[in-house]
């Protein structure tokens, strides 16, 4: 791109190759439609189902696409850090390539930038199974007991990214606990955010790669390792 982009969407991909040239022309359609200059980052986790190849072409087509590859897999933890390290926007945001969150939330996110340092989405309703459910509700039980009250989130985010340069990040797993602590940090550091309410879409195409028992469990050991880092 010719100049800094004000926003960079991050897209985590990980084997969508079914989905990930819709959700990425979805996104871009609302940028064209909110006309903000912009880049779309795809990070490729080591994907073995085509989604890389077809995360290229995307680029080769379109000058506001990128793509950064992982060799190997690095897990969900690790795309957050390359996003984190790789986006050049003013603000930063993060969407999955499994199409579920729809691109409309970015033009509901951008307008309150002007007034705060980070939006966090949350989910009022979700249609999911009474165990998928049940999960989410313990891991939220968990977090309030380990970290106190935090703010609300589900999804999707987008914040500043000077955030990132006033905060050094110490988590290294493959999970989630890495946007956990930021959260945290930015929280307690007296960072201006506000929660807001967001859809979500039911899948078309594959399972979820983060809601089942291995991938909470792993989570779980991250965040007890986080919570010590940040009681020292």
């Amino acid at each position: 791109m010719s100049a800094a982009p004000t926003l960079s969407v991050v897209v985590l991909a990980y084997n969508e190759v079914e989905t990930l040239e819709r959700t990425s022309r979805e996104l871009l359609q609302e940028l064209d439609r909110l006309a903000v200059p912009a880049e779309l980052v795809v990070v490729d986790d080591g994907s073995t189902d085509g989604t890389g190849a077809l995360a290229d072409q995307l680029a080769a087509s379109e000058p506001r696409v990128r793509v950064i590859h992982h060799h190997p897999n690095l897990g969900l933890g690790g795309v957050y850090r390359t996003g984190f390290s790789q986006a050049a926007g003013d603000y930063v945001t993060f969407f999955p390539a499994d199409g579920q969150f729809p691109a409309t939330i970015i033009g509901d996110f951008l307008p309150r930038m002007s007034d705060h340092e980070m939006v966090l989405g949350f989910l009022p309703r979700r249609d999911s199974s009474r165990v998928s459910r049940g999960l989410s509700l313990a891991e939220r039980v968990l977090y309030r007991i380990l970290f106190g009250r935090m703010p609300r989130f589900q999804g999707i985010l987008m914040f500043h990214r000077h955030l990132l340069a006033r905060h050094t990040l110490h988590s290294q797993g493959r999970g989630w606990a890495v946007l956990l602590e930021f959260i945290i940090r930015c929280s307690r550091d007296g960072c201006r955010i506000v929660t807001v309410a967001t859809d979500v879409r039911p899948r078309t195409h594959g399972a979820s790669k983060v809601n089942n028992l291995r991938t909470i469990w792993s989570n779980f050991r991250q965040v007890l390792a986080l919570r010590k880092t940040l009681r020292r």
